[in-house]
């Protein structure tokens, strides 16, 4: 029979069977099936095609959803695509496997892999916490959640933007754009974006980053912020920094196995260092006194954050009220002070006294200049004797500032006195 509204009415199953097809004689491969679903008929269309030799199956629709002629539509253009070399139920199941991809589940097992890798010392604990941030919590993707990833248009990610960028700024954007534009390289090459694989983020605009910040601290708001430092972990984590001029996650997840108390070293090895180098600096008498201070617990290796797995967390709470026990204290406009500016503060107090541009950017650990390229290549000098005496100076300068008093080592000479 030819499959149509009237002719389909009344059909049943014929006695004694439970699933049967009724064929449309006009289009080859087109059907009604019926079955006896525990004593409920399920009636569906369905067309039946062979592709590469194998016999293939593909629900069109529910009898209820689909008039004959809207099928037999279906039908045909599916059987067309089998004549062009196309699978239409294998597109269907690529269809149903992406839709369960979506944002959020594909975040996740992105962001497990991070946490992996962060327990292997091969990713830095802050860099996975902000990459959660950005793709996990609600103000800045939530809407794009559960909708599959290869849903996701260029239109869907800039909407979002520019609501991240009006409700929470541009810096903020821009990070939340890298954190996702990340994740959809990584389903690239996970192969989560199908056939023709691309990254929608790509092609959004960046909102831009904020413009590089040059505040540079005197020795007196030094000096203040100092003496305005708790002894507690926070406290003695920015005295460490001040002493160092390392980043705040270097000295926040300190370790007592990258202390070597006998060559009066802290060792940073390369895993937790932005620029992947490993990074050596002497233990100064100031820095050897603040360790002295902190108590070694059993079993636990970091010397900061008693409850975490990764160091010192707490980072917003402790600086703001640091910054408010120093109101009034600093110059107008150091009073939005963050920690990065002491490194910065400490490169250039080391600039103006005699410490020379290669010595103070080993100190930092850049790899920049002379230590990239092919320069970096041959030049493999870590200039130990020159960091040393460097953060001696400092130290005792500061040292000196605190005391009120003069500092005893005297400033470096050029390398032609």
């Amino acid at each position: 029979m030819k499959l149509s509204a009237k002719s389909v009415a009344g059909l049943k199953l014929p006695e004694g069977k439970i699933d049967h097809y009724y064929w449309d004689d006009d289009l080859k491969g087109f059907a009604l099936r019926l079955r006896n679903d525990g004593g409920r008929l399920r009636r569906s269309w369905v067309v039946v095609y062979r592709f590469k030799g194998r016999p293939r199956k593909r629900k069109i629709g529910d009898f209820e959803k689909l008039t004959a002629d809207q099928a037999r539509a279906r039908a045909t253009a599916d059987l067309a695509k089998v004549v062009l070399g196309q699978d239409p139920q294998s597109e269907r199941d690529a269809q149903r496997q992406n839709s369960a991809k979506t944002l959020i589940a594909t975040a996740n097992v992105y962001l497990d892999l991070k946490q992996m890798r962060v327990e292997r010392d091969q990713y830095r604990p802050a860099s996975l916490y902000v990459t959660k941030l950005y793709l996990t919590d609600k103000r800045y993707f939530g809407p794009l959640h559960n909708m599959p990833l290869t849903d996701i248009t260029v239109a869907d990610i800039a909407m979002r933007l520019n609501a991240v960028e009006r409700d929470s700024g541009t810096v903020s954007a821009s990070r939340a754009r890298a954190a996702l534009r990340a994740m959809y390289v990584w389903a690239m090459q996970q192969g989560l974006m199908g056939p023709q694989p691309y990254n929608p983020v790509a092609n959004t605009k960046n909102p831009g980053d904020a413009p590089p910040r040059d505040l540079v601290l005197s020795d007196t708001e030094l000096v203040e912020i100092w003496r305005a430092c708790d002894d507690d972990a926070f406290g003695k984590i920015v005295k460490l920094l001040t002493l160092t001029a390392c980043r705040r996650s270097e000295i926040g997840g300190l370790r007592w196995g990258e202390i070597d108390r006998d060559a009066g070293t802290i060792t940073l090895p390369k895993a937790r260092t932005k620029n992947k180098h490993e990074h050596t600096l002497p233990i100064t008498p100031s820095m050897a006194a603040i360790l002295d201070s902190i108590p070694q617990m059993v079993g636990r290796d970091f010397l900061f954050g008693e409850r975490s797995a990764t160091g010192f967390g707490g980072w917003v709470r402790a600086i703001e009220a640091l910054r408010d026990r120093l109101a009034g204290k600093l110059k107008d406009k150091s009073a939005g002070w963050n920690l990065h500016d002491i490194r910065r503060s400490v490169a250039t107090w080391m600039a103006e006294n005699g410490v020379l541009p290669h010595v103070i950017e080993a100190i930092l650990n850049h790899w920049t200049g002379h230590r990239s390229g092919v320069a970096g290549v041959y030049n493999r000098a870590q200039y130990a004797p020159m960091i040393s005496s460097a953060l001696n100076l400092w130290d005792d300068h500061l040292r000196s500032l605190l005391d009120g008093g003069e500092r005893k080592i005297v400033p470096f000479a050029s390398p032609a006195a």
